[in-house]
């Protein structure tokens, strides 16, 4: 397994404001520095990186930008993470145009995951049918990932509808997409992500990993936290997992790289084990 981390944490994560009443404009942003992002993971020694939609957009007008960036750092776009509501039928088309241009992006660069969150919790409840409707956008999605030749994985989430066990299960039991566990989250959501993990070795196709404070709620780096990683691990080998590990740290209040730092240096001294 190699070891890549996310971007987001330089500077947290915003959406575009066009967004607001452009859907097909709405995209992720992590609101810092790309170029020193990828430079402060290539120093904290990970071999990959993740960026947002919006991250890997902002370059497709100078694509060589983002090559030479990743080259001169020996880092690899590994993922691209994309997401949208997926339950209104008018707004689908568009959110389906932003995902197909954030996989054309993501193959344009060598990435070899597409990463997608969603799945809108409405003011009035969930009606049953919006899993259907949220598991047949992302059959669509791992179609369109396929056409370029990337592998599509749903990532569960806070204040989506897929936060617990239960509606984990009610949405994999309907689509075909991958399963990215996110260990914090699956946590958060009531859930035991080794437990998890090993529910669904078959679908793993990528990975993010964070450690958790559940009261009050934080998301930490890697030991910092409640989570058994020694378990996760040993549940993900036990699937026989072997690609990419992301940490994804969505804030830090110190320096980036510190954190970036100090969960390497926990990830390695588990993986030697």
């Amino acid at each position: 397994m190699r070891l890549g981390y996310h971007s987001i944490t330089w500077g947290g994560v915003v959406g575009d404001a066009t967004g607001v009443t452009s859907i097909k404009d709405l995209y992720y942003r992590a609101n810092g520095s790309m170029e020193q992002a990828v430079r402060d993971i290539a120093a904290a020694g990970y071999e990959g990186t993740e960026m947002f939609d919006g991250n890997v957009a902002a370059y497709a007008d100078r694509p060589d930008d983002l090559r030479e960036l990743l080259d001169s750092a020996a880092v690899e776009l590994v993922s691209v993470y994309t997401g949208a509501n997926f339950v209104y039928a008018d707004a689908l088309p568009d959110e389906l145009y932003r995902v197909e241009r954030a996989a054309e992006l993501a193959a344009t660069f060598g990435a070899r995951s597409l990463v997608v969150g969603g799945g809108a919790r409405r003011a009035a409840g969930t009606p049953s049918e919006d899993y259907d409707r949220l598991a047949a956008a992302l059959d669509r999605i791992t179609d369109i990932a396929e056409r370029q030749g990337l592998s599509a994985s749903y990532h569960p989430h806070l204040s989506t509808i897929v936060e617990s066990p239960d509606e984990l299960e009610r949405l994999m039991s309907r689509t075909r997409i991958g399963f990215c566990p996110d260990t914090a989250h699956l946590a958060a959501g009531g859930g035991d992500p080794a437990a998890l993990i090993r529910r669904y070795p078959d679908r793993i196709r990528h990975v993010h990993l964070k450690d958790l404070r559940p009261e009050p709620l934080a998301f930490l780096p890697l030991g910092a936290g409640v989570l058994d990683f020694p378990d996760i691990l040993r549940a993900l080998r036990e699937a026989g997992y072997d690609s990419w590990l992301i940490v994804e740290l969505d804030a830090y209040e110190g320096d980036p790289r510190e954190a970036a730092e100090s969960s390497r240096a926990y990830l390695d001294k588990l993986l030697d084990a």
